[in-house]
């Protein structure tokens, strides 16, 4: 029987093999990275990383900031992911959604996500991203 908080939610759950998310991978088109570089690099403030020699070759990149990091693979028939998406926690999510704006990105705040405050936008590639902060108000879970 799975265990329900007052909000709704499960608690954590610990394994005994100590899960941490390493990195999210998105798809898109050959020959775009300078599109990516365009959104993750000057839009989000990423830093792009050097990928292995061995998967360099493939062609895509690699970006990372404050212990995210997104792999940004070619796939050759290439479909942008419109439902599915990271989830990305935030500290300066008004800061953010701002420099979004001054880059030209369009934000689509939600407010169904109860103790949360959040915003949609796309990437250069139609690549759906969620941008989330926690509401401190609201009760832990």
């Amino acid at each position: 029987m799975t265990e329900i908080s007052a909000r709704g939610y499960g608690p954590d759950h610990e394994t005994p093999f100590t899960f941490g998310l390493h990195h999210v991978q998105l798809a898109i088109p050959p020959g775009s990275e300078d599109d990516c570089r365009a959104f993750y690099v000057d839009a989000l403030g990423m830093r792009e990383i050097t990928k292995p020699p061995e998967l360099a070759a493939r062609g895509g990149l690699w970006v990372r900031a404050d212990g995210v990091e997104i792999h940004l693979g070619v796939e050759p028939d290439f479909r942008p992911a419109r439902k599915a998406h990271p989830g990305i926690r935030v500290g300066d999510l008004d800061g953010l959604a701002e420099r979004l704006a001054e880059h030209g990105v369009e934000v689509t705040w939600d407010d169904n996500f109860p103790g949360h405050r959040r915003f949609f936008a796309f990437d250069n590639l139609g690549n759906r991203m969620e941008f989330l902060h926690r509401d401190s108000a609201a009760a832990a879970w």
